[in-house]
């Protein structure tokens, strides 16, 4: 059996307690599938999150969003003349916070 995972989630708890970015499983989905979107260049509206009932329900979603906007992981941008339409995009802070991530992935491997 193939651990790797295992290792990633141990490297992933020592990043958080280090950088003290802890956000729910929750509040880690909706990041994760705005900065799927995000990085596609097809950044998500707060409309299609409300929409992501696998998630959580839409008030849950717009407590998580909150959370994310608080922690400055997210923000809110018009675009154009619409100011009706606001899209999540990731922040510098939700970058590095991802980039973190990804050097905990790396790490994990490694050590397999």
């Amino acid at each position: 059996m193939s651990h790797e995972y295992i290792r990633f989630i141990e490297v992933l708890k020592g990043l958080s307690s280090k950088d003290g970015s802890t956000i729910d499983p929750e509040a880690k989905l909706l990041l994760d599938e705005i900065a799927i979107q995000h990085f596609k260049n097809t950044p998500l509206t707060v409309s299609d999150l409300m929409a992501l009932k696998h998630i959580a329900s839409p008030a849950t979603i717009h407590r998580k969003l909150d959370s994310l906007l608080q922690a400055n992981l997210v923000e809110l941008k018009f675009e154009g003349d619409n100011r009706r339409t606001k899209f999540i995009s990731i922040t510098k802070t939700g970058d590095r916070y991802l980039s973190n991530l990804s050097k905990a992935m790396i790490k994990a491997v490694k050590l397999a």
